[in-house]
């Protein structure tokens, strides 16, 4: 095989030199995108650390691969669509997310096609995005697996100027990285990054309070039959967000303890051993391969 010329091998130099290097915004504060396959994903997996780096200065959006509206027991169609819609942006609010975004895709209907694609490349764009996050494309839901698909097909994709051309393309790859799952076929998830999100834990739950469709249905049953209605007012009304909040704190809590290692790892024995609740996320293997010092840097939580 032919070696390439010397114009093209420099060219080719300053080409993975811009890519692999870490820059942020005009404004020196990071852009972060989180795509979600329904309104509430986003949230729960990824609404600790958002709020940690809103909290920090830096931007933060969350988009929702579909609408939602098959997501409730006796709710459906536009009218449920509205309400997700409704939740989540005051869910983000809370969480000091700027920006909210809902793809007008059916509820249980994403599929990995050139259009949904042009969709992602174009958010990612649009956000000048540092750090791109999504489901792994391994997850027990076809949304949720979709989603992941068509996030990683746009992480090259959002760098070639003549796709999508409407659309200014990105002078550099952003870095991407999967939610946290407890999936293991065909690979188990291996975290690169954890995060404590104890000081915003009251934080996230009052974000995710916000989504009483889902406390109300799924979460609260575990099916799409019944619905257990979230009380008015009153004592009743504080136990249930108790109860809702304890989910959560458990949930944060187990990925903490499962990836204890890795918190040591980053935040030292004595802190890393003390911390309640995390959240974890894994590198892809596309898109930009941050050194370990990148990667501090896009997630500056550590020190």
């Amino acid at each position: 095989m032919s070696c390439p010329p010397p114009l093209a091998l420099t060219l080719l130099c300053v080409l993975m030199a811009c890519l692999s290097a870490h820059a942020a915004g005009p404004d020196g504060m990071l852009r972060i995108i989180v795509f979600g396959a329904h309104p509430d994903d986003a949230e729960l997996d990824a609404g600790g650390v958002a709020a940690r780096w809103a909290r920090m200065g830096h931007h933060v959006k969350f988009v929702s691969m579909t609408n939602g509206d098959i997501g409730h027991a006796t709710q459906a169609g536009g009218p449920l669509a509205a309400r997700r819609l409704a939740e989540v942006r005051e869910a983000d609010q809370v969480l000091g997310v700027e920006g909210v975004e809902v793809y007008d895709i059916h509820d249980g209907e994403l599929m990995p096609t050139l259009e949904n694609r042009r969709k992602v490349v174009q958010s990612i764009r649009e956000w000048q995005a540092d750090v791109v996050i999504a489901h792994r494309p391994n997850d027990y839901h076809p949304d949720h697996r979709y989603t992941g698909v068509l996030v990683q097909d746009a992480a090259f994709m959002v760098i070639v100027k003549h796709f999508l051309p409407t659309v200014p393309a990105l002078t550099r790859n952003p870095v991407f990285l999967y939610t946290e799952d407890s999936f293991l076929k065909p690979d188990p998830f291996e975290p690169d990054v954890v995060v404590s999100i104890d000081d915003v834990m009251d934080q996230k739950i009052e974000a995710v309070w916000r989504l009483e469709s889902q406390i109300e249905s799924l979460w609260a049953t575990g099916n799409f039959e019944e619905v257990v209605p979230v009380p008015g007012d009153g004592p009743a009304r504080e136990e249930r967000k108790r109860q809702v909040g304890d989910r959560f704190k458990q949930r944060a809590a187990s990925v903490a303890d499962r990836y204890r290692a890795k918190l040591i790892e980053l935040y030292g024995q004595e802190k890393g051993s003390r911390i309640k609740h995390a959240e974890a996320f894994e590198l892809c293997e596309y898109g930009r391969r941050p050194s370990p010092d990148d990667l501090r840097k896009l997630f500056p939580f550590f020190d």
